[in-house]
């Protein structure tokens, strides 16, 4: 059995799978998903999982070299907000970008894959780069 928090089999094999630049979306229960863009669907029911508890499994696993944000999450401020950015303060998100929500939709056409969560506060989603840890 793995010795590290993340359990889920189609979660795990996508980040062991990531090259440099890669991205993967962590996003709400209401961001569409792209044709061809894997989803690897957790959502339980409303807010089951939460964005920020799939978020800090997956960074025990994923090295990330930057994060992109809508410019609208820190207009509305859901409260994954205040986490999102003190893990960006702790380095764990790498460089921050901003772009509109289209901008992120669209961006979510060329993600390895999509994390959909239980999340229902509007515009919780982030796309994470992936990194090297060498």
């Amino acid at each position: 059995m793995k010795k590290t928090p993340l359990l889920n089999i189609a979660l795990s094999r996508l980040i062991a799978s990531l090259g440099h630049g890669d991205i993967v979306m962590i996003v709400d229960a209401g961001m569409p998903v792209p044709p061809g863009v894997e989803l690897i669907d957790l959502a339980l029911t409303q807010g089951t999982p939460d964005l920020v508890s799939v978020l800090r499994v997956v960074l025990t696993e994923m090295q990330v070299e930057s994060h992109v944000l809508a410019e609208e999450m820190l207009l509305k401020q859901p409260p994954a907000l205040v986490v999102i950015e003190g893990l960006s303060l702790q380095g764990e998100l790498g460089q921050q970008r901003l772009v509109s929500h289209d901008e992120l939709k669209t961006l979510s056409r060329k993600a390895r894959a999509i994390v959909r969560t239980g999340e229902c506060q509007p515009y919780t989603n982030i796309a994470l780069v992936a990194g090297v840890t060498f």
